[in-house]
């Protein structure tokens, strides 16, 4: 299972965004790394590095690497409607997005785990790759297994509070959630300019 294991505070302060849910280090510090991390800021990045920029925050965001990422973009472009919203969609569609969501997971990273594990089921059936893609009507809840409950259940009160958008139905009692719809771009509320994406994959 190819994932990012490097410094993630590192990442999140280089471009300016709690990327990992790791915010208390990166309020900590809320500059770029490195020696001369407090004035980095200040230097004016060019078109190429603004592009880059955003489309490695939302890869790091999802978790996802460059090969992977790529597969994405190319399926977006593929697809009739706006590539950019599209790419946003396919990627809050991954399984492990979902759990997270459904605040089954106080971050992507421990959500894609918990799915990778075999703590997730999907229609009733035992899915274990966090890539899965969910359709509208799939049903996604955690396993039956002691286990899997107990750990579902100390994650859901570590984000109590946190709300479950609205294309999605979730039901804490029973840890268990539905995929209504697609989401929209508004729902999704990126923290990248993905028509820059497109643009970057574009040149």
């Amino acid at each position: 299972m190819a994932r990012y294991t490097g410094p993630r505070a590192k990442i999140s302060r280089r471009f300016g965004v709690d990327l990992f849910g790791n915010s208390k280090s990166f309020n900590r510090r809320p500059f770029p790394p490195g020696q001369h991390g407090v004035r980095a800021g200040r230097r004016k990045k060019s078109e190429y590095g603004v592009m880059l920029a955003e489309k490695q925050k939302l890869r790091f965001q999802y978790g996802i690497l460059e090969k992977q990422f790529r597969k994405y973009y190319a399926e977006a472009s593929r697809r009739r409607g706006v590539t950019g919203e599209i790419l946003l969609q396919l990627l809050e569609l991954r399984l492990d997005n979902v759990v997270y969501r459904l605040g089954y997971a106080n971050t992507r990273a421990a959500a894609r785990q918990m799915v990778s594990h075999g703590h997730v089921h999907v229609n009733g059936h035992k899915v274990d790759i966090p890539s899965y893609a969910c359709k509208p009507g799939d049903t996604v809840a955690i396993a039956s297994k002691s286990g899997s409950q107990s750990l579902a259940r100390h994650f859901a009160e570590l984000v109590q509070g946190a709300v479950v958008p609205d294309w999605l139905e979730g039901n804490a009692d029973t840890l268990s959630g539905k995929v209504s719809r697609i989401p929209t771009k508004e729902e999704i509320a990126p923290i990248v300019n993905e028509q820059l994406i497109v643009e970057f994959y574009s040149r």
